[in-house]
């Protein structure tokens, strides 16, 4: 091993069995899912079920309004990674004309004018119909039975609701009544329900007829889920002002035909081999392909350079992911952009990787450096370093932005993941976020708001990422499997918006070249550079930012800040969200490990 050695502890051990393994970023997710396996389902159902659940034990990460995308295998098909498309297009009528005609310089970070079509609920249904063996009330039953009978809340759900507190009382009192009835925010533990939710998902298990296949039956959900009553409550209840992150009131733009014209798809993975191993992301209408020219960077150094417990790993790791994510905001947008596509065959070539890996020193950059791409003129994005929508008047509003690691190492939230692996070689791994307790005013027949995903669109014209009507915004929600000799190894995945794909390389250097276990890896020391537009409103950056655990230690950190980085000390368990199932297709030994910060990840398995 030339990496650092693992420290001897671990917070837990690395899952083995042979049967199915389960990880996600709540416990009551990962043991509905493992019990799923448990009755004979496979990894889509389990998987399935367990994101139901989350909506419901996780609202302030997660929720049926908002978004999601995964990847998977199939027994019968282990070679040909799939993305699962669960992520909504722009509005028909969300449009930079419109946000400029309403006096917003930003798409906002909360409120209905934020909100993509929801498409979460689709995609899991889909690959339910399609990949799953259950009916669909066996695989709701968990997550009705948890949002009608209770579960005890998280007191980080308690702390995000006390941030919002005001603007509910004041401004959404929806919002107020189903998370905090009579003025009273509900304490870490308490049991809380959502009878609203339970009814929606007992209405969606009875939309098809008994008669019919099980198939048909998910159709129906399906449809009554984008035609039905879910799609006009939402459409009515949002037509009417309310306050958004930018201070002032707006109406939403949704309208039944966006509903009804939305479904998740199915689409081929975008991959790159990397020491042995392909790695499988999504398109670029997510932030996937930024890792992967992250390891093409990599790629080309000694693994002495790929170590990120050191200080020469941690500065060359920082600095390639720069560069990527530079790419990502020059060049990343849905394949439907007016600038016919993604370059990606030249961003992912090894002469493109080779020049930018020449721009690597032995300082630390404080430029935004997109490459050069023959035809094309990179988006530079507005690198604001701070910024006060003008509506606001120095006034704070606590609900913009996701819910995510703050620079400090503080930490409002983030979004939610699952990992399921099966007996039978079924994988799946899917990052579910949006439609956060915060993102807009609860319907209240519905028991949920909607996401906000089009803050990740720029209003500016000539961006690969510009808001535009029917096109999905770029989503930083990107779940990865890796394959080795044509068979699945591994599904991982993180929340932590702009971090998810930082987060992920970090696991993916100390396993497939520091010969790290799972857990090994997960519980390592984690960092991630700020210098990049964020994704999500205000859209700032911090030239040369980088956020630390201090458990990296002094001497690395100290190098790195002589070598010209801006650093930020997150403290000693603040950083990183990830979760993993593992598979070696030799021996059928299954894995699984899971996140300890924040004291809510598991895995489970046998």
């Amino acid at each position: 091993m030339t990496f650092t050695a693992p420290d001897s502890f671990t917070t837990r051990p690395t899952l083995q069995g042979t049967f199915g393994m389960s990880a996600s970023t709540h416990w009551l997710a990962t043991a509905s899912s493992q019990a799923v396996l448990e009755r004979g389902g496979n990894a889509f159902d389990a998987a399935a079920a367990a994101a139901f659940v989350l909506h419901v034990v996780e609202p302030h990460l997660n929720g049926p309004g908002g978004d999601m995308t995964g990847i998977f295998v199939t027994a019968a098909n282990p070679s040909e990674p799939v993305v699962l498309m669960g992520q909504g297009p722009a509005p028909a009528a969300a449009t930079p004309e419109h946000y400029r005609a309403e006096g917003l310089e930003l798409v906002p970070g909360a409120g209905a004018l934020a909100a993509a079509v929801p498409a979460a609920v689709d995609a899991w249904l889909m690959l339910l119909r399609d990949h799953g063996t259950w009916e669909l009330a066996d695989v709701l039953a968990y997550a009705v039975g948890y949002a009608r009978d209770g579960h005890p809340v998280l007191g980080r759900v308690g702390a995000t609701i006390a941030s919002v507190a005001d603007l509910f009382a004041r401004h959404w009192p929806t919002s107020a009544e189903q998370w905090m009835p009579g003025g009273r925010i509900p304490q870490d533990g308490e049991i809380i329900r959502n009878e609203a939710y339970a009814a929606v998902l007992d209405r969606l298990a009875a939309a098809g007829s008994p008669e019919g296949s099980r198939e048909e039956r998910i159709d129906a959900a399906r449809r009554e889920w984008r035609e039905g009553f879910v799609a006009r409550a939402a459409v009515d209840f949002l037509s009417v002002p309310h306050r958004h992150s930018s201070g002032s009131d707006h109406a939403g733009v949704l309208t039944l035909a966006d509903f009804a014209s939305c479904s998740a798809a199915y689409e081929p993975a975008l991959t790159f081999d990397f020491r042995g191993h392909t790695i499988a992301k999504t398109g670029p209408w997510g932030q996937g392909p930024a890792l992967l020219q992250t390891l093409a960077i990599l790629a080309g150094f000694d693994d002495e350079r790929l170590d990120p417990s050191t200080e020469l790993g941690a500065h060359t790791i920082l600095e390639a992911q720069k560069l990527a994510i530079a790419d990502r905001e020059a060049y990343y947008g849905d394949a439907g952009d007016t600038r016919a596509g993604v370059p990606l065959d030249y961003l992912l070539s090894e002469e493109y990787a080779a020049g930018r890996r020449a721009l690597i020193t032995d300082r630390a950059s404080h430029e935004f450096r997109p490459g050069t791409v023959p035809g094309r003129t990179p988006f530079v994005p507005p690198l604001r370093t701070e910024y006060l929508a003008p509506a606001l008047a120095g006034a704070a509003f606590a609900g913009v932005g996701e819910p995510t690691v703050l620079p400090t190492g503080e930490t409002r939230g983030d979004t939610c993941h699952i990992d399921v692996v099966d007996q039978w070689g079924n994988m799946v791994s899917a990052t579910p976020s949006g439609g956060w307790l915060q993102s807009s005013p609860t319907i209240p027949d519905l028991g949920f708001c909607l996401g906000s995903r089009l803050q990740m669109t720029w209003l500016e014209t000539g961006a690969p990422s510009t808001l535009a009507a029917g096109r999905r915004p770029r989503t930083t929600l990107t779940p990865t499997l890796v394959l080795r000799d044509g068979r699945p190894v591994t599904a991982l995945g993180s929340p932590g918006g702009d971090q998810q794909d930082q987060w992920q390389l970090l696991y993916l250097l100390r396993t497939l070249v520091g010969g790290y276990t799972p857990q090994q890896a997960v519980d390592a020391p984690a960092l991630h550079t700020t210098s990049l537009p964020g994704s999500f409103y205000p859209r700032t950056w911090t030239p040369g930012g980088a956020v630390v655990e201090d458990r990296l230690g002094d001497a690395v950190i100290e190098g790195l800040s002589r070598r010209g980085h801006v650093i930020t000390r997150a403290g000693n368990w603040a950083l990183g969200r990830l979760s993993a199932v593992v598979s070696d297709p030799e021996t059928g030994l299954l894995q699984a490990a899971a996140n300890p910060r924040g004291a809510q990840g598991y895995a489970a398995g046998r």
